[in-house]
């Protein structure tokens, strides 16, 4: 059997990716070699890398000023004596002259550079030991050598004398070697590092970097087949075509190789008997390892014997055991069906589909990959396998079985139907917007008539339009053209008419104008028999809650709890779910399907519909940490699969953790970003998000009349907004804002509005700010009533930011009309919660307040030098003088109402309640300030005298 050296495999940048861990072990055993020696060999699978590991040893060697020598094993040199040393002495001609006469002969002859008889092995060993000893005395010196096997046995041998006596030279030696490759070269007793293939993250950071225009699914799959061999990352995509780059759905069953592969793999299978060759070819058809179906697809052509020339040169392994059959290396299968003709494929496909009668997907597919023609019969159950596998979860299974079966379709309508269907499942869960162009295109192509009426063709068209440069009004009428032009007759069975209906759901919520829900509305009634429960339950839970969404609670608690595993069920649930505060309910199934994202086993749109829901989810159970991280998730994923339609919402949720933290300036580039992009599109859903968390950035950093005008362009005062249900969570930021600027008739209007609707009804948390409301804008004892009401709400502890933020209100009230002992508990709550939050302007605001009652504040509610503005510190300075409003207005040249917005924002910065406090805390501002300065200053004096 013959092999090769290993190929060089070299990343396409200077990092080796995913061998942190390899190089640290291999300079932390050579770093001594500077002084004392020492001798490693690496070893490996073809291809695993082992020479770009020997390269970077090299390269960093020479960097710290290490004297590096270099060998390599080639084959057509293996059997001239010493080539190998010579490679390695030939920058050292000059020194022989260091040996003395006997060594320096030796050593001379034996690399081709004297005459003389055949020198003495033991001579010649001993002159290149002394060669190099002379040398490291004065530098050190790395020897480092690749391809073992395939130098000739003398320079083996040499080199094996000289790696047992390093110790206390200044010599480090490092040689790779392929695993399982026989060689002449005596490695007993020397340490042996294995180098093994890279995990899954390295493996696809690798693709991504050799070969961006990969697709991700793409790449998934050359991973999947890789198995962490660095070789086969950078030359699989080379073999593919520009489609089968770009589409899964494009690739073939087993992936081919390109010659560089084919010559690490496919020499070795030429050489096995056909009998042998045969059994791996259905093998690898196959891809199950069940040596009960391989046998009996290969009956009456071979047996299970056959595979024992495979076995012994390591190309599988059989298991008695558990009767399987597994390639040692998923290529070989590869090289195994490369090697085959059209005709044996195809074959063992028939073979195949003939014992697999009871299982309909794998029967499916191996008929399809088995016909040469248009079969109906083999295209409707790659149909039914398509529909299985995304009742599982499998979108990107679903697109390719919907592929395959609307190229076997007889007729044009079939194909163009089908490739529409594809097309859409690609959109909606799959994460391959690349492919479905082309299958948009495919369907128009092949039955205009067809593509142009489908809805499936419309959904995905409307959503390429959503995710590119198109805007919302454009494919909401293109889709709402579709659903009345459908020749579907509203019945509530069409599975293609329910999605189309699915998705106009979130075009009406993104573009936030409330007419573009009527002809929505319209379709769901026009259902026959009924619209589907979970449809109908959406649209009143989602689209306009605080009026219709308390009727229909019972309903979604029922399908909560048949919410099962489907990644659409669980998602779409979801989204049923927000706004009536029920993600909790079933936050298993969502954290389940982000774990299942992240393994690849669920659609990516699912995995990012997940994330957002967790991520609402967690905002408030205030866990803004695993917040941050889901939304870096997120984003992580708009980016890769260039879904960048839902970056917002990703966005919106760093924004409003932002804010709630006082991290002003990022909120506000968060949100800037958010409306920059929302706006030419028409995405008022996003817009309105963002002054959500602009308005909660406002109120944290004292900017009231901020706030408000934020709150306002979510909903106007005095009434519920229709179908702007986001304005339900932004209620008492309004509310507070309004009573804060003195516009206590607004406050209370609003507050009336909330009552009357039915938005204390869909939960706790949002009768919580129902009642919170009402107490701000009212007074005296009432005001206290509606507080103690809001706060024997059964469940406050799953809303800690919420239930804080009422506490904190029913504590100023409290404090405000001398209940002293009860302010002070309440406070304290609140600001015990504020500080488990991380909430620093709730919190400083709060600690102000217990102050102001006579207790103490813990130091991190105190205000930070800096917190103010250089106007806001002129303007406290004047008024902490005494001057009057209107006095300090006439100074500065603003009018009196901007000076009382001014130190309404600087009260709570300096944790104060009243102007009387001023002049203190500017003292202990200026104090702080100075002894931050002083700070600095020494630590300028510590460096210079560094």
């Amino acid at each position: 059997m013959t092999q090769g050296p290993d190929p060089e495999v070299r990343p396409p940048a200077t990092r080796l990716v995913g061998r942190v861990d390899d190089l640290s072990f291999i300079r932390g055993f050579l770093g001594n070699a500077d002084v004392q020696g020492a001798a490693l060999l690496l070893s490996g699978e073809a291809g695993v890398g082992k020479s770009a590991v020997l390269d970077a040893v090299a390269r960093e060697a020479s960097a710290r000023g290490v004297r590096v020598l270099r060998a390599a094993g080639v084959q057509f040199e293996a059997d001239i004596s010493y080539a190998g040393l010579n490679q390695l002495l030939v920058p050292l001609f000059d020194e022989f002259e260091r040996l003395d006469n006997p060594h320096r002969d030796a050593l001379r002859v034996a690399v081709g550079i004297g005459g003389g008889p055949a020198p003495d092995r033991l001579l010649t060993s001993t002159a290149a030991l002394l060669l190099l000893r002379l040398l490291a005395a004065e530098t050190p010196l790395l020897v480092v050598v690749d391809d073992l096997p395939w130098l000739d046995r003398a320079t083996n041998s040499v080199l094996g004398f000289v790696a047992r006596r390093l110790v206390g030279s200044r010599i480090g030696f490092l040689a790779a070697s392929r695993t399982g490759c026989d060689s002449f070269f005596e490695a007993g007793g020397l340490t042996e590092h294995r180098l093994g293939p890279l995990d899954c993250v390295s493996s696809a950071e690798l693709l991504a970097l050799a070969h961006p225009d990969v697709s991700p699914a793409v790449r998934g799959r050359i991973v999947a087949e890789a198995r962490g061999n660095p070789l086969a990352l950078m030359e699989l995509p080379a073999a593919l075509s520009g489609e089968q780059r770009a589409t899964l759905a494009a690739l073939p069953t087993v992936l081919p190789l390109t010659e560089r592969l084919q010559s690490l793999f496919a020499a070795r299978v030429a050489e096995l008997p056909a009998h042998s060759r045969e059994l791996q070819l259905i093998a690898a058809l196959d891809g199950t390892g069940d040596l009960a179906a391989i046998e009996a697809a290969a009956a009456g052509r071979a047996v299970v014997d056959d595979l024992v020339p495979a076995e012994r040169g390591r190309l599988v392994s059989v298991s008695a055991g558990n009767r399987r059959l597994a390639f040692r290396h998923p290529l070989i299968g590869s090289a195994v069906v490369e090697l085959a003709t059209a005709a044996q494929r195809r074959r063992a496909h028939r073979a195949l589909a003939d014992v697999l009668g009871d299982q309909l997907e794998r029967r499916a597919w191996h008929l399809g990959e088995a016909a040469t023609g248009p079969d109906e019969t083999v295209a409707a159950l790659l149909e039914e396998t398509a529909r299985r596998r995304l009742r599982r979860g499998d979108a990107l299974g679903a697109v390719t079985a919907m592929t395959r079966a609307a190229r076997l379709s007889p007729t044009a309508a079939d194909e163009s139907r089908r490739l529409a269907e594809a097309a859409y499942v690609g959109v909606d869960a799959g994460g391959e917007l690349q492919d479905v162009s082309r299958l948009l295109a495919g369907a128009w192509l092949a039955h205009p008539d067809t593509g142009q009426q489908s809805l499936h063709a419309a959904a995905a068209a409307a959503f390429l339009l959503l995710n590119t440069d198109g805007d919302i009004a454009t494919a909401y009428r293109l889709l709402v053209g579709a659903i009345e032009a459908g020749d579907h007759g509203f019945d509530a069975a069409d599975a293609a008419l329910v999605e189309a209906l699915h998705l106009l759901v979130l075009l009406c919520w993104y573009a936030g104008e409330p007419e573009l829900w009527k002809p929505l509305f319209a379709f769901v009634d026009r259902l026959t028999p009924a619209s589907t429960e979970l449809l109908w339950v959406l649209t009143r839970t989602f689209a306009d809650p605080a009026r219709t969404g308390s009727s229909v609670l019972p309903r979604l608690a029922k399908l909560i709890a048949a919410v099962g595993d489907d990644p659409t069920l669980v998602v779409r649930v979801g989204t049923a779910s927000v706004f009536p505060d029920r993600l909790g309910d079933f936050r298993w199934a969502t954290r389940r399907l982000i774990e299942q994202g992240r393994a690849g086993t669920a659609p990516v749109r699912r995995h990012l519909g997940a994330l957002m829901h967790l991520g609402l989810d967690y905002i408030h159970l205030g866990r803004w940490d695993d917040v941050a991280l889901l939304a870096a998730e997120g984003l992580g994923l708009c980016e890769s699969h260039d879904y960048r339609f839902f970056a917002w919402y990703f966005q919106y949720m760093q924004a409003v953790v932002a804010a709630l933290r006082g991290e002003a300036a990022t909120a506000a580039a968060l949100c800037e970003e958010i409306l920059r992009w929302a706006a030419p599109r028409g995405v008022q859903g996003a817009r309105f998000f963002a002054c959500h968390a602009r308005a909660l950035a406002a109120l944290g950093a004292g900017d009231v009349e901020t706030a408000y005008r934020q709150a306002c362009v979510l909903n106007p005062p005095g009434s519920v907004a229709p179908y702007v249900p986001i304005a339900m969570w932004s209620a008492l930021d309004l509310v507070e804002a309004a009573v804060r600027t003195g516009r206590t008739e607004e406050a209370a209007a609003h507050a009336a509005a909330m009552r009357a609707s039915a938005m204390a009804e869909l939960s706790p948390r949002l009768e919580l700010l129902v009642l919170a409301c009402e107490a701000l804008t009212r007074a005296g004892e009432e005001s206290l009533a509606l507080f103690r009401r809001a706060l024997a709400l059964p469940g406050l502890d799953r809303w800690p930011f919420d239930t804080a933020r009422v506490r904190l209100f029913h504590g100023e009230r409290l404090r405000r009309m001398r209940a002293t002992a009860e302010a002070r508990e309440q406070l304290t709550l609140a600001l015990d919660a504020f500080q488990r939050l991380g909430a620093q302007p709730w919190l400083t605001r709060t600690a102000a307040e217990l102050r102001a009652s006579g207790r103490s504040a813990p130091d991190s509610a105190r205000p930070k030098p800096g917190a103010l503005t250089a106007q806001e510190v002129q303007i406290a300075t004047l008024a902490a003088n005494g001057l009057t409003n209107k006095q300090i207005a006439e100074r500065l040249l603003l009018s009196h109402r901007t000076i009382g917005t001014h130190l309404y924002q600087i009260h709570p910065k300096l944790g104060i309640t009243s102007r009387a406090a001023l002049r203190d805390a500017l003292a202990e501002l200026a104090e702080l300030a100075e002894l931050a300065e002083l700070a600095e200053l020494a630590e300028l004096e510590t460096d210079q005298d560094g």
